[in-house]
């Protein structure tokens, strides 16, 4: 797997300060993209142990709240292991850190639905990851007033609250249920 970037300190992809990686590799090829260089699985550099290393280092201090994984495209078949483990290590060293992941599929339609295909590590990814951004970036509905999304038709999960129910939970949904819980 390549990746084009790595962002120690991201404010634009997630809540708080955040360690961001942009993975190689998208088949969306969604009209207006503003990562579309990363289209390509070949750009950049190749993920190593180093790679994975750096990332962890990156997310010791105090103040980064959590990891961002975005694209290209995660869930791609060409990213999937490689994400899944890292995934799964970052939760294990850093568990009180939220992982966001940004993916052109569908929650429900493509990755719970294995449409995709290899489910086992689909819902190994699923299962470290706290906030989903879902939806392909559709350019008519680009919405620079939006946070943390591009497109309106893009929605933001709590990927544990839509695993345990088997469908899509909006992050709204999971502070109004928050908030109701507290008064």
């Amino acid at each position: 797997m390549n990746y084009a970037t790595i962002k120690k300190r991201d404010v634009a992809n997630g809540v708080g300060v955040r360690v961001s990686l942009f993975v190689s590799g998208c088949t969306h090829r969604c009209r207006g993209c503003f990562n579309a260089e990363a289209w390509d699985f070949s750009y950049g550099e190749p993920f190593t142990e180093d790679t994975e290393q750096e990332i962890l280092c990156a997310l010791a201090p105090d103040y980064v709240k959590g990891f961002s994984l975005l694209g290209g495209e995660p869930f791609e078949p060409a990213n999937r292991e490689v994400l899944a483990s890292l995934l799964e290590k970052i939760k294990a060293t850093y568990p009180q850190k939220t992982v966001w992941c940004y993916s052109g599929y569908d929650f429900e339609k493509d990755l719970l639905a294995e449409r995709i295909g290899d489910g086992s590590t689909v819902r190994r990814m699923l299962a470290c990851i706290d906030v989903l951004v879902d939806g392909k970036f559709v350019e008519e509905k680009k919405d620079l007033n939006l946070r943390f999304r591009g497109s309106s038709n893009q929605r933001i999960l709590r990927v544990p609250d839509s695993l345990r129910e088997g469908r899509a939970v909006l992050a709204v949904e999971y502070y109004e249920k928050k908030r109701g819980n507290e008064s």
